[in-house]
């Protein structure tokens, strides 16, 4: 059987990628992301990385709206360590005049589910969360889960 070990890379398609390239920018520095610009046939494209994964922009072929109930991604969720690091995220990107929700527990998710939502220039949903026992335990104790 093959380990998967982790998630390489994600791309989202954005309608402008000068806007959501500002909006990125805030985003990722505020998450601890790095970033590049390459192209690939001709298109730009925008990474963001960290030790863990690249979040990549490239542009959209079509204009259709993001619709998070439609077949295909809903959210995309960061995790940070803890739920303090959830607080002074929330606080940095309001400070930076990005709409966030106002940091919270989630007991329907989890009894320590601690989390703030967002949206990108195209609506595409962005959360934070902390890094949450349940988490942790099937981390450390892979593969006895």
């Amino acid at each position: 059987m093959t380990d998967v070990i982790g998630i390489d890379h994600i791309y989202i398609a954005v309608n402008d990628l000068t806007r959501s390239e500002r909006f990125y920018d805030i985003v990722m520095d505020v998450l601890g992301f790095k970033k590049n610009t390459f192209q690939i046939a001709g298109d730009a494209h925008v990474q963001y990385f960290n030790r863990h994964f690249g979040y990549v922009l490239r542009p959209a072929r079509t204009a259709i709206a993001h619709d998070s109930y439609a077949p295909g991604l809903h959210h995309f969720c960061f995790r940070v360590e803890t739920e303090a690091d959830v607080r002074n995220a929330a606080q940095a990107l309001a400070e930076r005049h990005i709409l966030v929700s106002e940091p919270r527990r989630f007991p329907e998710y989890a009894e320590d589910y601690f989390a703030f939502f967002f949206a990108d220039p195209d609506g595409i949903r962005l959360e934070v969360t902390n890094y949450r026992r349940e988490r942790r335990e099937r981390h450390d104790r892979w593969p006895a889960v």
